[in-house]
């Protein structure tokens, strides 16, 4: 049976595959994936798992391209889980820990920035 934290993993990168295919289509999402896995060691299973990774991977394989596919999950991962507050100044990966309820881990990067 699966926990609620890794229903919501599952959740998240379901959300993450549906935005880079519908934004790039298959092949080159898979592209994407295989330069994540080349590059960073980092599976498409581990996305939710190594978020921070997969941010970094994300903007060099994309570079300013980036922007838009992490607003677009971004939008879908609120429109899944409903909308909250993120203050001021939170990075992607921020608002992505706090989407999947990793509030302690948004406060340390906070804090160790």
């Amino acid at each position: 049976m699966k926990t609620p934290t890794r229903k919501k993993e599952d959740a998240v990168l379901k959300i993450i595959d549906n935005v880079l295919k519908q934004v790039f289509g298959k092949e080159a999402t898979h592209f994407i994936y295989k330069y994540l896995e080349h590059n960073y060691s980092l599976r498409q299973s581990e996305f939710s798992d190594k978020i921070e990774v997969f941010a970094k991977g994300l903007e060099d394989c994309l570079s300013s391209g980036a922007f838009i596919v992490e607003s677009k999950i971004l939008d879908n991962i609120y429109s899944h889980y409903g909308a909250f507050d993120v203050p001021e100044g939170y990075d992607f990966v921020s608002k992505m820990k706090l989407a999947m309820g990793d509030a302690s881990q948004v406060l340390y990067s906070l804090n160790s920035a």
